[in-house]
């Protein structure tokens, strides 16, 4: 199913310069150290999030299931183990770019292949589905890098809406979020019309066109902050926003 996320607007531009030090910035920064917790949570936490983009790669070039999960799993505990980002180029500082990289050179070791297998159990969460294998099957007419950019952008659209789930339930506002998902990710031939929502949330129409709004607002906020924490300057976002779109919009 296609999911385009909502193109930033000015008004969230400004507010690039708060983030300083992202998660991508802070794993760079330490390239040149000989140790850092905070660039080894902020690696792992990067981890976590994006994961499954490699994960399908690596079965679209024909491995199966299993070994594919257990190389993704074994590739990420060699990175934190060997401090594989501190070869990471700065000139060259997008995180999808890096990992790709990365990944493909892991798998091009024999040695390294055998070594992660059956390791790093643990440090990728399960997230495996039909849903996601269904996605597989759609996707071998692809090439493999193409699955892996479609699938980053994916993770990253997916992360972003997580977060706002997450606030909309701390503010009593969780039933409004899942009216308005499919707005939010242009799936709106599956929405709910404004007249039935109103009836079941007992707001008006205008209040939830409003409401709307307002997520709408935050969610392009949100989702830059997300691509912000995976390159290097902030001079990349809007480059990297419009590589992510046009890649969604391809699919």
């Amino acid at each position: 199913m296609k999911t385009t996320p909502i193109p930033p607007c000015r008004e969230t531009e400004r507010r690039d310069e708060l983030f300083v030090s992202t998660r991508w910035t802070v794993v760079l920064k330490a390239g040149d150290s000989a140790t850092s917790a905070q660039a080894l949570s902020a690696l792992s936490e990067l981890c976590q999030i994006y994961w499954r983009p490699l994960y399908v790669f690596l079965r679209n070039k024909g491995y199966g299931r299993e070994d594919a999960q257990d190389l993704t799993q074994g590739f990420f505990a060699h990175l934190i183990e060997n401090r594989g980002y501190a070869r990471a180029d700065p000139e060259k500082g997008r995180y999808r770019a890096f990992l790709l990289a990365a990944l493909k050179n892991f798998i091009a070791d024999a040695r390294d292949r055998e070594h992660a297998l059956k390791r790093g159990r643990g440090i990728i969460p399960e997230k495996l589905d039909d849903e996601t294998e269904a996605q597989i099957a759609r996707a071998a007419k692809w090439q493999a890098d193409e699955v892996y950019d479609r699938e980053w952008a994916s993770s990253l659209v997916g992360q972003a809406l997580d977060r706002l789930a997450q606030e909309c339930a701390l503010t009593g506002k969780g039933e409004l979020f899942g009216y308005f998902v499919p707005y939010l990710a242009a799936r709106e031939e599956s929405a709910i019309p404004f007249e039935e929502m109103a009836r079941r949330s007992h707001r008006s129409v205008n209040a939830l066109r409003h409401e709307l709004a307002r997520l709408r607002a935050r969610y392009r906020a949100i989702l830059r902050q997300e691509v912000r924490g995976t390159v290097r300057e902030v001079a990349e976002v809007d480059e990297e926003l419009r590589y992510l779109c046009h890649t969604l919009a391809a699919a």
